[in-house]
């Protein structure tokens, strides 16, 4: 049987299946195989741990996690591109198992197992939707062990952003409140077929303790009222949130203060107080 090591290079498996990087999906390959080793390596030691991918494409990322040791479970809306990925799990010795699907209606925890390692390439049409979603889990410590996600770089540093910047926001809050994030690689865009017109970044997070008291409900929706309308005043764009201005005047936050003032332990004080 091939195995991984007689795989031919990606190029000539793209080529083979006629494949071409879909706009409408967000999709952009990743090529080079000594920069997708170094982005599997961004989660760690995976030999014998269970990685979950989303948008695997020809499977360019999928090989490196393979090639870590890893047991990948992986999500493919495009069925072009399932014959190449079917013969890479022919190669991975049953180590690979594809779903055909959009990764949006996917039951995540129940297909990759609670310690899963999520590692992707993301599409770049639903990455932030996808990263809210695993961010605003009602279940804490999350079934995942950790994140590492390939973003556009502006998207990457709002995650990592501190207050104050004008890349601070919303993302920021509930990326950084119950969990680390870090960005662990830069990627330039020359590196990906077709080039897109943005620089990516991989984005590392690793789950902490979380608060205690604090409604991850409430605080999205506190987040989201607040940086709805960052550039306005406290007392503004909280105003329609019930309790929220009596829980600034209670804790001492001033309402003329705009809402990237504010810290994460700030908002999590806040969200604390309306739970």
């Amino acid at each position: 049987m091939t195995g991984l090591a007689d795989l031919p290079p990606l190029r000539e498996v793209i080529a083979k299946h006629g494949l071409s990087a879909s706009k409408s999906l967000g999709q952009n390959f990743l090529l080079d195989s000594q920069l997708l080793d170094r982005i599997a390596r961004v989660a760690g030691d995976l030999e014998g741990q269970r990685v979950y991918e989303v948008g695997p494409g020809p499977g360019g990322l999928t090989r490196a996690l393979l090639r870590a040791g890893a047991t990948v479970t992986a999500v493919e809306r495009d069925r072009r591109c399932l014959p190449a990925l079917a013969e890479l799990g022919e190669a991975s010795g049953g180590r690979l198992r594809v779903i055909e699907g959009d990764a949006l209606g996917i039951d995540e925890k129940a297909e990759a197992g609670d310690g899963a390692h999520i590692v992707a390439n993301l599409p770049y049409n639903v990455g932030t939707v996808l990263l809210v979603r695993w961010l605003e889990s009602t279940a804490w410590p999350p079934f995942w062990s950790s994140l590492s996600l390939m973003f556009q770089k502006e998207v990457a540093e709002r995650i990592v952003a501190k207050p104050g910047s004008d890349a601070y926001g919303r993302l920021a809050v509930l990326a950084q409140w119950r969990a680390e994030p870090t960005i662990a690689l830069n990627v330039h865009r020359s590196a990906f077929v077709p080039p897109p017109k943005v620089m990516s970044a991989v984005v590392h997070i690793v789950p902490k303790v979380m608060p205690q008291g604090v409604d991850p409900a409430r605080l999205s929706a506190l987040t989201g009222a607040a940086f709805g309308q960052r550039r306005k005043m406290l007392r503004q764009s909280l105003k329609g949130t019930p309790g929220a201005l009596d829980a600034l005047a209670a804790l001492g936050i001033a309402t003329e203060r705009r809402p990237e003032t504010l810290s994460v332990d700030e908002f999590v004080a806040l969200a604390r107080a309306l739970s």
